[in-house]
This record gives structure tokens, sequence and C-alpha cells, in this order.
């Protein structure tokens, strides 16, 4: 009776203590991101008062919304974003989900060893090919081109693995019942897979938009003209030795951040779903 008390009140001394630090990191986390928001309503004089403050007078001041999206070219920039992270979503869309359909339903010598070489280069850091890649497109003549940005991001080894362990799920008798009805590979692939696949789908694509939303190094070496850079680079060039801007520099990065916390807001559950979804093989 007493051990069963001792391990009960253990047990909750645990829940709090895990609650609290979960809490704390919380906290840890959000409180730059509402400190970025608030002073984004401040006007000049707030933002240089002493002590400083963490709330504005006001929230109806939104002169430095007006200068980001009205004397700026950030809302360039958003769009040039939007389609970086779009196209290349897609991209790795179609890529990983046919990469993961070979992997798991055709027989071919190579093909363990292929999957495993793809995971490889799972550890290979992104910074360790930028230069390589940046050759490339250079010598492909991409450079300031949409086309440029986003063909590095095609292929996520990441995506392959998440897309192959959710494929391999799927019972064999669908693919043997779709060749005795007639049914061709990629009719299979389209009418039978994709749509099974929804869940994984939705994961890869929300986690690879969120990510392509927030490249920086890349986007940073590709574009030279002020017109095709993206929000992440874009919103350092509003702070100058002159005029650091504070303001409209908050301003713009609580726009930058609507998209990423819309997104996760709306899909988390299918985030988690997607994710889980293939971790078990039954």
């Amino acid at each position: 009776m007493h051990q069963r008390t001792y391990l009960r009140a253990r047990r909750r001394i645990v829940y709090v203590v895990v609650g609290f630090l979960s809490l704390l990191i919380g906290c840890l986390v959000i409180f730059p991101i509402f400190y970025a928001f608030c002073t984004s309503f401040m006007s000049a004089s707030e933002l240089t008062s002493w002590p400083p403050k963490l709330l504005p007078e006001r929230f109806t001041y939104l002169d430095n919304y007006r200068a980001v999206l009205t004397k700026t070219k950030m809302p360039r920039f958003m769009f040039n974003s939007l389609v970086l992270a779009g196209g290349g979503t897609l991209l790795r869309l179609v890529t990983a989900s046919l990469a993961a359909f070979s992997f798991s339903f055709y027989e071919y010598r190579g093909r363990n060893a292929l999957f495993f070489l793809i995971l490889g280069s799972m550890m290979i850091p992104g910074d360790a090919v930028v230069i390589s890649n940046y050759v490339n497109v250079s010598r492909m003549g991409l450079m300031d081109t949409y086309l440029g940005l986003i063909v590095v991001y095609g292929v996520s080894a990441t995506n392959v693995f998440m897309m192959r362990q959710y494929m391999r799920t799927l019972p064999t008798a669908l693919r043997d019942a779709s060749l005795i009805d007639g049914c061709s590979d990629m009719r299979f692939f389209l009418h039978v897979v994709l749509p099974c696949a929804t869940p994984v789908l939705f994961s890869v694509g929300i986690s690879s938009f969120v990510n392509l939303w927030n490249a920086y190094i890349w986007p940073l070496l590709i574009t030279n003209r002020e017109e095709m850079r993206v929000v992440q680079v874009g919103v350092t060039m509003l702070s100058t030795e002159d005029d650091p801007a504070y303001g409209r520099v908050m301003a713009a990065v609580s726009l930058i951040l609507v998209p990423s916390i819309l997104v996760f807001v709306l899909f988390q559950r299918r985030i988690v779903s997607g994710i889980t979804t293939g971790s078990v093989k039954g």
C-alpha cells in the first residue's frame, strides 16, 4: 500500500516538473515572437524610451506596417518567397512520391543500395554543397531566376524516406488487384497510391513549404538583383547604420511569421498524422 502511494506521489512530481519545464521552454520560445509583434506597433519615441517598454501605448499604430507595405519592396520579396516555397514544395512532392513508389513497389538490382545512398545524403550538411550548387547553377545561366532559386530544393532525402515508409505499409494486394484489372503502373500510382498517401503528402508538403519559406543562404547567393530577393534576405535590407528602423523591421518580421503560424495552426493534426502514419507497419 505504501509502495503504491509512493509511486503515485513520485509520478505526480515527475508530471509537475515536466509540465513546468515544458511551460518554461514554451515561454522562452514564444517571448521573442511576442516582443517583435508588440514592437511593431511602437513609434520611434516609444522604441527609444527608457526604461524599455514591453507593450505599446496602442495597438492601432500602423505606420510601421504601412511603411513596410508601401515604401519598401517587401510585397515583392513576399511574392518571391511564395514562388520559391510553392514551386519547391510541388517539386519535392513529385520527386519524393515517385522515388518512394519505385522503392516500395518495384524489385530491381541495387534498389536497397540506392535507397541507403539517399539516406546517407542526409548526413551531409547543406552548406557543404552550396559552392558546387552555385557553380552549376551559374554555368546554366540560372542566376537571378525563379528556376535557379527552386531547382536545388527539388529533392529531399527526408521526404523520400517518409513517403517510402508510408507506402511500404500499403498491402501488396492492392497492386495485384490493379494488375488483374489491367491498371497500368502510373494509373495505379495516381488513382490508388496517392489518395491513400494523403496524410503523409500533407505532412511532407507543409514541412517543405515552411522550410523553403524560411530559406536564406541559397537565395542570398543566387540572387543579385533586389527584385529577386526573398523575405528572409529582404528584411535585412530594411535596416541601415543611419536608420536602424526597428519598428519597420519588427513589422516585416511579424508579416513573415504569419504564413508559418497559420500553416501549423490550421494543419497541426495533419502534420502529426502524416509523421506517425508510417511509423508502424502492420
